[in-house]
């Protein structure tokens, strides 16, 4: 499949929690190579909408394909799936028994069939690349929240998965960590990784996003380019919520 040709495909989903109706109608598409930005008020279903593309969360109607295949219910092919989907959290999700290799070897081994050197030979090129590899024989808990969530990353790489997604993966750390991580997302959005990036952080939406999707009340209210989404939004929604953001 060449960059460009979709790699996500939602139709019509919808998606709710008791009366609550947080997903409505989401019809969007994401091609191979580029970065979504999806961003909105709290409460806007952003979360919901990232974690139903791995089947985290279960939708009620509608579809999801990822390369061409509707999401698995469960089992095997789920799994398989998920391994084909990495997934960053708010909070890093480390085995906090396990040293930081252990952590990012673990997948590759079990899931992928690796073998310990070839996996513990992956797993220190990511941790290189994200910078952390001086942490490798360290246990989560010796890691500062930023270092933890460039592991968690590199754990998500080391499975050589055909998009990445990230749910809030800044929002649990201290402003000085938060660049280290960005400067690591930007990197892969450079180097072509599909991207689906909840976040508040403006700056990488405006640095790294192909697209950005702004949720309002379950819905995609707008998607356009950073660049006009920034500057001449077209709804009274994202108007107001830029002034809101952008005021700080």
């Amino acid at each position: 499949m060449e960059r460009g040709e979709p790699l996500v495909v939602l139709t019509d989903v919808n998606k709710h929690y008791g009366d609550l109706h947080v997903l409505r109608n989401i019809s969007t598409s994401v091609a191979r190579g580029e970065v979504v930005v999806v961003i909105g008020p709290s409460g806007s279903g952003k979360s919901t909408f990232c974690r139903a593309i791995n089947r985290l969360e279960t939708i009620d109607s509608g579809t999801i394909t990822i390369d061409g295949k509707r999401l698995p219910e469960e089992g095997a092919e789920l799994a398989k799936l998920r391994a084909d989907v990495g997934m960053v959290f708010q909070s890093f999700n480390l085995f906090a028994h396990k040293t930081v290799l252990e952590n990012v070897t673990l997948g590759p081994m079990r899931v992928k069939g690796m073998s310990k050197k070839a996996a513990t030979d992956r797993a220190m090129t990511l941790l290189e690349r994200v910078g952390v590899a001086n942490q490798a024989q360290k246990l989560p808990a010796q890691l500062s929240g930023g270092q933890q969530q460039r592991v968690a990353i590199a754990r998500s790489l080391a499975m050589s998965p055909k998009l990445i997604l990230m749910d809030e993966p800044t929002s649990a750390l201290d402003p000085e960590m938060i660049n280290e991580v960005l400067d690591v997302m930007v990197e892969l959005a450079k180097e072509g990784m599909t991207m689906i990036v909840v976040t508040h952080e403006m700056g990488f939406a405006r640095k790294a996003a192909d697209r950005v999707l702004f949720m309002a009340d379950g819905e995609i209210v707008e998607d356009q380019t950073p660049e006009k989404f920034f500057t001449a939004p077209s709804s009274d929604r994202a108007r107001e919520f830029l002034a809101k953001i952008l005021d700080r």
